[in-house]
């Protein structure tokens, strides 16, 4: 039997080998084809020491049923979605467990629709596995392709090379997948990099795969400061998240990243729309406004943002998890692209990066607070109730905002969890509310 819990509400993850194993890969490869309809299929995998048996067990199950499978090899996870977009696959898999630690292991599932890449849904494969009687075996070989020069043109089309500026900037790959791309296209660039953790080790024996970790950024601050580096990048270990360091080694939120990208898109694209979640800051929306764009506000989760992005005329958008997506590149998110971006951003912009980001940083937010409640629906309707002389709306949540401060309250969809987001004008301000509607949370 393959345990439910790995069946997620966009991809499938879990722990290696007591979740999700060989014999669960084979399976999963089987319902895809059924659930996806699919004859043409791109597999890739990141560094994770379980990816290549899970690749060998995925492909064997794609094969069996009949599809052709054709591998890019040990990839970032962006690379897949280039393929997917880019030839005539009709989907693709990428055998990685993102940011998480090294005990896991998952798959991310696209199809191709039109000019996007569409995310298929773990918890919709879940529906389709164990339906052997839909199934008969064939056999079948794995084809290898090379992407890597189509998908460095690709990224090198959203930017001017001849307008990157000769910094010195320090990148931290996480002994993740990121480094290849990197270390591919920095010939061209006039940007001195200077390699952190760049060699693939599903060990993680540096930092957590995961950037946002408390810890994870320290070493990365240490070399921006030892080589008096203009600034840093870090990425996650699939690659597809990427954060901006700045010259002190302080860690920038990525809403406030993404602000800073929404300027240059609209200036390349004036009126568009830019998609962010509703926890992202109010300034992100404020400042879309001031620059002539659209502020697309969704729910939380990557698939939101990227309808929202195809159904309101969006050029690009982003999330707090550090996913920066962009319509361009299939709607689909790439750490890469806002890489380059940014790179350009900051060349033309001529400031120290500490003083293009203090000036969107106008409030003041601390990370998102999590809350075990069993009863959430109870808890949410007296917070509606108490906090009602607000401005309520009800996208994802409860969002309540007032003149100086405004916060959001929604329930987690897999666990009994209450997740709470504040922000407000002052430091003072946000301490007083967080202690308000933590007292009142947890006493109800």
């Amino acid at each position: 039997m393959i345990s439910q819990s790995i069946f997620k509400s966009y991809d499938v993850r879990g722990i290696y080998p007591s979740e999700l194993n060989e014999d669960a890969a084979y399976q999963i490869g089987r319902a895809f084809i059924n659930y996806a309809g699919a004859k043409k299929v791109v597999v890739a995998h990141d560094a994770r020491l379980s990816s290549p048996e899970l690749f060998k067990a995925l492909s064997q199950g794609l094969l069996s049923q009949g599809a052709q499978v054709t591998s890019i090899g040990q990839v970032p996870t962006e690379c897949l979605y280039f393929a997917v977009g880019n030839y005539d696959f009709d989907a693709g898999i990428m055998i990685t467990a993102s940011h998480n630690p090294k005990e896991y292991n998952g798959f991310k599932m696209v199809t191709k629709n039109g000019d996007f890449i569409k995310i298929i849904a773990g918890k919709d494969i879940a529906q389709v596995v164990g339906h052997s009687e839909l199934w008969a075996e064939k056999d079948g070989k794995i084809k290898e392709k090379d992407i890597w020069k189509d998908y460095i043109n690709h990224m090198y089309s959203f930017v001017d090379i001849n307008k990157l500026k000769s910094f010195k900037v320090v990148v931290d790959a996480s002994n993740g997948v990121g480094g290849f791309s990197i270390s591919k296209i920095q010939d061209k660039l006039p940007v001195e990099i200077i390699p952190l953790n760049f060699e693939p080790n599903g060990s993680f024996p540096n930092h957590a795969p995961n950037p946002l970790v408390e810890g994870a950024s320290n070493q990365i601050a240490e070399l921006i400061e030892k080589e008096k580096a203009d600034f840093g990048f870090m990425f996650d270990g699939d690659a597809d998240r990427v954060y901006l360091i700045t010259e002190r080694g302080d860690f920038i939120k990525a809403d406030i990243t993404l602000t800073l990208l929404a300027k240059y898109f609209l200036q390349k694209n004036p009126g568009a729309g830019i998609a962010f979640h509703v926890t992202c800051s109010k300034s992100v929306g404020e400042f879309i406004k001031k620059w002539g764009g659209k502020p697309i506000r969704t729910k939380v989760g990557f698939i939101h943002i990227q309808q929202g992005l195809m159904d309101n005329n969006g050029i690009m958008g982003g999330e707090l998890s550090g996913h920066y997506c962009f319509k361009d590149n299939f709607y689909s998110d790439s750490g890469v692209i806002a890489f380059l971006t940014l790179l350009q951003i900051i060349s033309q912009d001529g400031r120290k990066v500490s003083e293009i980001m203090k000036e969107l940083s106008i409030y003041v937010k601390d990370p998102e607070i999590n809350f075990e409640i069993e009863d959430k629906n109870a808890v949410m309707e007296k917070i509606k109730t108490k906090y009602a002389d607000g401005k309520q709306d009800f996208l994802d949540g409860i969002t309540v905002e007032y003149q100086d401060w405004w916060f959001n309250v929604r329930p987690s969809n897999t666990e009994p969890l209450l997740r709470l987001t504040i922000e407000a004008n002052t430091q003072e301000l946000l301490e007083h509310k967080k202690r308000e509607l933590s007292d009142f949370i947890t006493k109800i």
